[in-house]
């Protein structure tokens, strides 16, 4: 069994194969051909838990387990701990130990990726982002990989730390110009800029994309996972028509469309959207809005790429 650490796990999950992977994965998790069910979330005590995600398909199988302890920083270890066993469906044999954190931030970036690729209508070149943690960076980073994105526009309510954020990117990527935003997240309703996409990852409690967007801008929202988190308004959400990465699991985890009050039968899966599978989405309601909330199927997408990297 291979064991990759946080580098080699990412040096293994390249976005040009990541993103057709995932593509692939969700045309067939929405077909019926991945069972993956609802994550398993045990409590370990009031600041932390377990969580557990498996998915199986026909060639390769995955377990992801993950800790999350809100007071490990007095400790000085990561909040969020983990990894990813892959095994060969139909044996069991091992095939690899991944770095669970690592997988879960660019299978999540990856699938923003497939949002985009899908639903924009041309290659983006600019992109807004509210917020600056993991997500924010593993998203920035995959859409100058992936896009060639060279505008970025970041906002945050800590103009600090939204600006030592950039200055992190800017070193990463010095041929971009990334802008620290002086508008306050809370500004950001009155004035936003012109942008080809704006991606929201964070955990607020409130609504952090405005309600008016320009009619070419794709909205994405990412951080929101739990039933009192939002970031969309309900306001655009009856506006465009809303697409996610996986409709059962939206229903208990995506705070914006639950506080909304959607509905659902009106909500679209991007795994059916790619296989050309119910009515093509609506010209007529402006761009959609994407949705996700992750899924172990995305796990087992990676653990694809992985496989297939090391056996070449």
């Amino acid at each position: 069994m291979h064991i990759l650490d946080a580098r080699q796990t990412a040096d293994a999950l390249p976005y040009s194969r990541l993103v057709p992977a995932l593509a692939q994965a969700a045309q067939e998790y929405s077909g019926g051909q991945i069972t993956a069910p609802d994550r398993q979330v045990v409590p370990i005590d009031a600041a932390s838990v377990l969580l557990s995600m498996p998915a199986v398909s026909a060639d390769l199988s995955v377990t992801k387990l993950i800790t999350v302890h809100a007071d490990n920083a007095k400790h000085g270890l990561p909040v969020i701990q983990g990894e990813v066993v892959v095994f060969e469906t139909h044996t069991g044999r091992r095939i690899a130990l991944l770095h669970g954190p690592t997988v879960t931030a660019r299978r999540t970036a990856a699938m923003t990726l497939l949002g985009i690729q899908t639903l924009a209508p041309a290659t983006p070149k600019s992109a807004l982002l509210i917020g600056t943690g993991v997500q924010a960076a593993a998203h920035a980073d995959a859409l100058v990989e992936y896009f060639g994105v060279t505008q970025f526009w970041i906002v945050a309510r800590d103009i600090a730390r939204t600006q030592a954020f950039c200055s992190e990117l800017s070193t990463r990527h010095i041929d971009r110009n990334i802008v620290a935003s002086p508008l306050s997240a809370d500004a950001l309703h009155q004035d936003v800029p012109a942008t080809d996409v704006l991606i929201a990852l964070t955990t607020s409690r409130s609504a952090v994309i405005p309600a008016t967007l320009a009619p070419h801008t794709l909205a994405i929202g990412v951080g929101a996972f739990k039933p009192d988190m939002v970031e969309f308004p309900a306001q655009l959400l009856a506006e465009r028509t809303i697409v996610v990465d996986d409709v059962e699991g939206a229903k208990h985890e995506a705070g914006d469309l639950i506080q909304a009050g959607v509905d659902w039968s009106k909500v679209r899966n991007i795994g059916d959207i790619l296989a050309g599978r119910g009515e093509p989405l609506p010209a007529d309601r402006g761009l959609p809005v994407f949705k996700t909330v992750g899924q172990a199927s995305w796990d087992l997408a990676a653990a694809r790429v992985v496989r297939d990297m090391l056996q070449a």
